[in-house]
């Protein structure tokens, strides 16, 4: 992932123009949303295949930088550091909240909880820790209809985590816990990313570049070529998945839609990562969420898109409070 809050700072983006687009463009602009979402999706899900059969957090890990870094590194070469805007602070906010650390954090999470799981506190509950971060760094309120959403994810996460055990040091609570510490750390990525006004590329470049000088290298000394001893295919699905959809397509896919519909019009499809990654990890892993986890899943979702601001029914103008009230 370099995946998904590039998403945040790509949603502070106000639309370009005030015009509606047109059929056509709203039909493309829904196949670029969707298919970013099952990208995301399909990084959790995938994330967890690969430490339940053949691979380590650690291999899955090396696999994703070693490609992205070596995919983006000319990119950063042309766009550089950074540091005028980021400063050192900066700069290790990005490398650790969208490089290995939170990838290790997610894959480790994923060896005891399910991927289901891994959608609805990492992408899900992650807007809750953003919106906490801003709050006190950046000074952004937070509006009545901002803390409608906040309250809905943090139900959600409640219900997720108490149905998965209810006491704590059991086997999917420790995942939980892992999950939630990746999206406090995506969430420091966010913040620092936004307050730089740095693009999601470029902000994902410093990562990937980050990772693949100082990860690699640890990861090959320690592991001593016990990647070499993996299925070939088992590694080429991470390589695909992790270092070029995740990293690169994904992000291209969510600008471009972006671009066709408007910053809140995106809101709609990050809502639906959670119940994505959930549906995705059935016929992938096997894994059917419990009818508490599908609740949580909803109040997630509904909270996520509360919070990021998509469009509501005339409707539900009087029940929901508006976004600057």
């Amino acid at each position: 992932m370099s995946h998904f809050p590039e998403l945040t700072h790509l949603l502070d983006w106000r639309n370009r123009s005030m015009q509606q687009p047109t059929s056509r463009d709203y039909v493309r602009g829904a196949v670029y949303g969707v298919s970013a979402v099952c990208i995301w999706a399909a990084f959790i899900v995938v994330s967890r295949l690969g430490v339940r059969t053949s691979l380590t957090p650690w291999d899955v890990a090396a696999i994703r930088f070693a490609v992205a870094g070596a995919i983006l590194s000319p990119y950063l070469m042309r766009k550089g550091l950074a540091f005028d805007r980021l400063g050192w602070i900066g700069v290790a906010a990005v490398a650790v909240g969208c490089g290995a650390p939170m990838v290790l954090l997610v894959n480790a999470g994923l060896l005891f909880a399910p991927a289901a799981h891994g959608g609805a506190l990492f992408p899900g509950v992650m807007p809750l820790m953003v919106a906490v971060l801003a709050a006190a760094v950046l000074g952004e309120a937070f509006t009545p209809r901002k803390n409608m959403g906040l309250i809905l994810i943090v139900a959600g996460a409640i219900g997720m985590v108490w149905a998965s055990g209810g006491t704590l040091g059991t086997r999917q609570n420790i995942g939980d816990l892992l999950f939630l510490c990746a999206g406090l750390a995506w969430a420091g990525y966010t913040v620092a990313m936004r307050r730089a006004r740095l693009e999601g590329l470029h902000a994902a470049a410093i990562a990937a570049a980050a990772s693949l000088v100082v990860y690699i290298p640890i990861y090959a000394i320690v592991a001593r070529g016990s990647l070499l001893d993996a299925p070939i295919l088992d590694v080429a699905l991470q390589a695909v998945v992790q270092g070029i959809l995740t990293a690169i397509v994904a992000l291209w896919f969510y600008g471009r839609m972006v671009g066709l519909l408007g910053a809140t019009a995106g809101a709609a499809f990050v809502a639906l990562t959670p119940a994505t990654t959930a549906l995705l990890g059935i016929p992938v892993l096997g894994e059917w969420p419990s009818a508490i986890d599908w609740v949580a899943v909803a109040l997630i979702s509904v909270g996520v898109y509360l919070v990021s601001g998509g469009p509501l029914p005339a409707r539900w103008a009087n029940v929901v409070p508006s976004q600057n009230a």
